[in-house]
């Protein structure tokens, strides 16, 4: 196991200015999203809660099928909103406290991540926590643009910026 799965699987300790991406679920966007992250410095790591598909992701990452321990150092991206674990696996991260959570999606559309965690009980103020949509508004459409818009938000955010044009 590489130092980036030791981090990720909470086995090594991380660097406190390095931050831990955490894709949730196999998908297009999470093989860009990681990719990309890793290229930036991020530590990354898949959460794919689906033994079937837990193969479906980026060379070099390894997947896992249980939610790796989140800290304030993660930010977590749920790249699909129509998985049936979505409120499931929402309320294990919340509460775990990682830094950062969001959820990709239409914002012309309701986030279905909103009732499945009141159908879960979860408190109004851990639902505001989860971010929707996510990124920079830069009409994103393709798996490749959705993880840059993704990530360039999670950067300008690192690096206290307020992202698009805006100086």
């Amino acid at each position: 196991m590489s130092e980036t799965c030791d981090v990720a699987h909470g086995t090594a300790a991380a660097d406190p200015d390095v931050r831990t991406l955490v894709a949730v679920f196999a998908s297009p966007v999470s093989r860009h999203l990681l990719t990309f992250a890793r290229e930036l410095g991020y530590h990354v790591a898949l959460y794919e809660p689906d033994a079937a598909r837990v193969t479906d992701g980026p060379e070099g990452v390894e997947a896992a099928t249980t939610l790796p321990p989140l800290d304030g150092s993660a930010d977590v991206v749920v790249t699909d909103h129509h998985r049936p674990e979505l409120g499931e696996v929402l309320k294990s991260a919340l509460d775990q406290k990682p830094r950062w959570i969001g959820v990709l999606g239409n914002p012309r559309h309701p986030g279905p991540h909103e009732a499945a965690l009141r159908g879960l009980g979860v408190a109004e103020s851990d639902i505001a926590r989860v971010h929707r949509p996510v990124g920079l508004n830069i009409g994103s459409r393709t798996p490749p643009e959705i993880a840059i818009a993704t990530l360039a938000g999670l950067l300008a955010d690192r690096n206290g910026r307020p992202g698009g044009f805006a100086f």
